[in-house]
């Protein structure tokens, strides 16, 4: 049995600024509001990456689902 994928995903969002090597620098960490698992990120690139391949994961698992096999 396959892991239903959800329609939404749902995010708690932190950011803060740090000192890295004289210059101030975005971190990030999101924690998943349904199974409270947290992530961080040392930049905010690193972050869009993330959000990207969960939505990418997502959009893909829907499309499947609705792909008509013959």
């Amino acid at each position: 049995m396959s892991e239903k994928q959800p329609r939404y995903l749902s995010y708690l969002l932190r950011l803060w600024q740090v000192e890295s090597t004289g210059q101030w620098v975005w971190r990030a960490s999101v924690e998943d509001s349904r199974t409270g698992e947290r992530r961080g990120f040392a930049s905010i690139d690193a972050l869009l990456a993330f959000l990207r391949e969960q939505t990418d994961v997502a959009t893909d698992s829907l499309e499947n689902k609705n792909t008509v096999r013959e």
